[in-house]
């Protein structure tokens, strides 16, 4: 057994093994109350607070399965294509850690409640890879275990541990992937891809706002190697938590390399858990893995089995909204955008932002164009996602329509989108506010034409003199004396019709 954090290069490792990948995803929906229990479910209460005796495991204390929770697995289930079991049961996986205090986690091991899926993935140049779902079954998260006096955060170095309940019952439901084999080099990409459409599924789905960066969703990426030529699969090291689109393609990429260093090191692979690093994109041991004999699953006896009848689960099947992948397909010809600006308003979280402030009345262009510019840089320097500015797709759309009539130009727009984002109103209200209106009249544009002419006596001959290009000056000239208020086109015709030239 040889321990090490050298890395051989992306490459090398490619030409000696065929990675090999398992991605287990928990989604946290979006019920008003926990799994098994009444409890809320919502953020930001004091620790402990959303706490009773079903959550926190009291003798006597018995649960009751959340139907919106069932429902919003079987909707999992069939947009990911699943057979939907007729009936299934809840488990008691066992192990003991602080944060669960139950001691065993109420769960589905053998009989879960969707099986035997798949979703289509589109990579950045347009393939689509197809992964494979083994199955997706119905559990509650675990409590919150925060550690104190430590350097890392972490247990390690800790002087005490604070817990908080008030996650513990949560519903959570957990997507399992097949091996997914033959993606070679592109193997990162397909996983980043592949949580990226999971997530845009979930959200469509509305059981989940699939938020990663607050734990409502995340990945464990499991990943082995074996040589070329080989059938078995290595053995495989699982990175726990993975919480960003980002983290999940680094993370394959980051252990594809430490494998091959360790076998081409005549070293053997330890099957254990390991934490990610968001700082250096590096992993580090955290624990030896399980297997599922050691959880000792036995199915729950305080709980009666669940079996959804076949009119229930056509219904919601029924019900169940267009595929992500089809929708981008449809909307990017609607829009008349190619595959690698779809793949940016994706990657932006833009989509469902544009949609809307079409549907508020601004063309597709316009949409596009303030969401994935102004507004994009906005997020970026506040480092916040693009749907959590204070703005919403309707101001987008006024804030169009004011350029569109001619109250605004862009550089007036961009004024206002920043007014709003700041919380000074109304697009209409920031511009009476910050007085940005386009000066629209002709007596007050034609002073101001007359006064740049007068002022670049130089460059008025040389427009006359055939040079029209240097109009550009001139304009430039009106446009700072009026503060960008004035429409740079109509500046232009009358400063060409003043010096007698054709435009």
């Amino acid at each position: 057994m040889t321990a090490t954090t050298d890395l051989v290069s992306y490459e090398d490792a490619l030409a000696s093994y065929d990675p090999v990948m398992g991605l287990e995803v928990h989604v946290e929906l979006g019920t008003k109350t926990k799994m098994f229990c009444g409890c809320s479910t919502e953020l930001g209460a004091e620790p402990n607070s959303q706490a009773c005796p079903t959550c926190l495991g009291m003798p006597g204390a018995l649960p009751v399965v959340n139907a919106i929770g069932v429902e919003s697995a079987i909707k999992i289930g069939l947009a990911l294509h699943c057979e939907i079991a007729e009936w299934c049961r809840f488990a008691r996986k066992n192990y003991f850690y602080p944060d669960m205090p139950k001691n065993f986690q109420t769960s589905q091991y053998d009989e879960p409640i969707a099986f035997n899926g798949y979703l289509d993935v589109q990579l950045d140049d347009g393939e689509i890879f197809r992964v494979e779902i083994e199955r997706a079954h119905m559990e509650e998260d675990t409590g919150k275990s925060l550690h104190v006096g430590g350097a890392t955060g972490r247990i390690h170095g800790a002087s005490h541990s604070l817990l908080d309940y008030n996650r513990a019952g949560i519903p959570l439901i957990e997507i399992v992937t097949k091996p997914i084999e033959g993606a070679g080099e592109r193997a990162p990409e397909v996983a980043k891809a592949y949580v990226a459409e999971l997530r845009e599924l979930i959200k469509a789905l509305g059981v989940s706002e699939a938020r990663m960066e607050q734990g409502q969703m995340r990945c464990d990426v499991n990943l082995s190697l074996r040589p070329h030529g080989r059938e078995k699969f290595g053995t495989r090291s699982e990175t726990k938590n993975v919480n960003s689109l980002r983290s999940v393609e680094r993370a394959a990429r980051f252990e594809i390399q430490r494998h091959a260093a360790v076998l081409n090191d005549g070293g053997t692979i330890i099957q254990e858990t390991r934490h990610f690093h968001e700082d250096t994109g590096s992993t580090t041991s955290g624990r030896v893995k399980e297997e599922a004999e050691d959880y000792r699953y036995f199915p729950e006896p305080d709980l009666v089995p669940v079996a959804p009848s076949r009119e229930w689960v056509e219904e919601l099947r029924a019900g169940l909204p267009e595929q992500p992948l089809a929708r981008r397909n449809r909307l990017r010809e609607e829009w008349g955008v190619n595959a690698h600006d779809m793949q940016s308003m994706l990657n932006a979280g833009a989509i469902d932002l544009i949609v809307a402030t079409i549907a508020a009345g601004a063309d597709a262009a316009s949409a596009r164009k303030w969401w994935m510019g102004e507004l994009a840089r906005a997020a970026n320097e506040s480092g916040v996602a693009l749907d959590s500015l204070a703005i919403t797709p309707e101001q987008v759309a006024r804030v169009a329509a004011l350029v569109v009539e001619g109250s605004l130009n862009d550089k007036l727009a961009r004024q206002v989108i920043d007014g709003v984002v700041k919380g000074e109103g109304t697009p209409d209200e920031v511009v009476e506010k910050r007085g940005l209106k386009v000066v629209s009249d002709e007596g007050a544009l034609t002073a101001a034409v007359d006064d740049a002419i007068a002022a670049n006596p130089g460059v008025a001959d040389k427009i006359r003199g055939g040079k029209v290009a240097a109009v550009g000056a001139l304009v430039g000239a009106v446009m700072k004396a009026t503060r960008g208020q004035a429409d740079a086109a109509r500046v232009k015709e009358l400063i060409l019709e003043k010096l007698g030239v054709e435009g």
